[in-house]
């Protein structure tokens, strides 16, 4: 088992908490086999509120793949409690989102999509449908009359102990 964080950074204008909304969030990720080194090609996605059980009775996992080059059963699961916000603090630095439990598999690559919400820095104002898909996400505060976007994504994985 081999608990890998995600580490998210981005640009905040006059926004903060941003976050991915709910229990059915999609985190796509690219994985590789620790087992051979094959990747998988498309983006798997996992959420909380789907999982799969894992062979021989052992419990859970978000997601449970088979390998296509190897055949080894692998699992990733996401660890509901380690979610934390993107706050206008962290804006520019890299900062642990999230942590996913990892069994023969470790994640390549995230795609920030849909399904983030984030709320106005000065207003408290609520955006509830933060797109991500191309790369930035940008949109007009009408409390603080001041422009609200995300520019410069980018992240990276961490081994956590």
């Amino acid at each position: 088992m081999v608990k890998i964080g995600l580490q998210f950074k981005a640009d905040l204008e006059n926004i903060t908490n941003l976050k991915p909304d709910g229990e059915d969030f999609r985190w796509y990720l690219r994985l590789k086999c620790i087992s051979c080194g094959e990747e998988t090609h498309e983006f798997q996605y996992l959420t909380l509120t789907e999982n799969s059980p894992l062979k021989g009775g052992r419990g859970h996992a978000s997601l449970v793949i088979k390998c296509k080059l190897c055949s080894r059963e692998n699992s990733i699961d996401i660890l509901k409690d380690t979610i934390k916000p993107y706050t206008a603090d962290d804006s520019g630095h890299l900062k642990t989102m999230v942590v996913f439990d990892c069994r023969g598999v470790e994640p390549i690559e995230f795609s920030p999509r849909v399904g983030f919400v984030a709320e106005g820095a000065e207003s408290g104002t609520n955006f509830p449908e933060v797109e991500l898909t191309e790369g930035e996400w940008c949109d007009y505060d009408e409390k603080a009359s001041v422009p609200v976007g995300v520019s410069e994504l980018g992240h990276k994985f961490i081994t956590v102990k």
